[in-house]
């Protein structure tokens, strides 16, 4: 059995979206989501929630089996790193762990079983040092298609394409969807999130849309709506 910390941070702040993480979301504040997926999870033993907002942390406090921790201002700017966060929650819980998640809200679709199983993978590899969610890069935007424009002219900005416009044509690559980073504890001391030998999960797009901007927010109602 591993002792695995799980961390959701959530500040108050947001400058695309204001007050985004308790903003509502088909009718439930964003980081419930993120909160509710994590207590479901099979591996992760202790769920906390990092804020610098206090109706965040009430939220986190309406769960009997959530700790939520205040988070200092000095550390929840934009600029603050995020393993800013996670050393400030390892020194406050005074726990010694072999993992630590970070379970991001903006990710509404995350399920349990994705946190499980990015944490599953890092598990069964002794020599990699963290894994992440990842999804499948689309086609339109793939490397192998990106041009420049020089006096209206389309240029390769990598490649030449040279005809190879199907999916099937292209190599399949693969983008981190900011929704689960497992870290070993180790590596965690060495002030990193992600190491040199990162494991990477694979996530359906669905289930990896990533709240950043107002139009993010419509398109993840549109799909909590169409799911229902």
């Amino acid at each position: 059995m591993y002792n695995i910390l799980g961390i959701i941070p959530a500040r108050g702040g947001s400058k695309r979206i204001p007050y985004k993480n308790k903003k509502l979301l088909a009718g439930k504040e964003l980081i419930r989501y993120a909160v509710e997926a994590t207590l479901q999870s099979k591996l992760v033993t202790t769920v906390v929630v990092s804020s610098d907002d206090t109706d965040i942390l009430n939220i986190a406090r309406s769960y009997a089996h959530v700790i939520a921790i205040q988070r200092p201002d000095s550390i929840s700017d934009d600029n603050a790193p995020s393993i800013s966060y996670v050393h400030h929650a390892l020194e406050l819980l005074k726990n010694q762990y072999d993992y630590v998640v970070i379970i991001q809200p903006s990710s509404p679709f995350t399920l349990a079983e994705d946190i499980d199983n990015t944490i599953q993978l890092l598990i069964d590899d002794n020599q990699a040092d963290s894994s992440v969610s990842v999804m499948k890069l689309d086609h339109t935007i793939h490397p192998v298609k990106l041009k420049t424009l020089f006096n209206n002219q389309l240029i390769p900005f990598w490649e030449e394409e040279k005809g190879r416009m199907a999916t099937h044509e292209l190599p399949e690559l693969y983008v981190l969807n900011c929704s689960v980073y497992v870290s070993k504890f180790d590596l965690i001391k060495r002030d990193k999130i992600i190491g040199e030998h990162c494991l990477g999960y694979i996530m359906p797009r669905e289930r990896s849309i990533d709240i950043n901007d107002p139009i993010d927010f419509d398109f993840a109602e549109f799909l909590m709506s169409y799911e229902k």
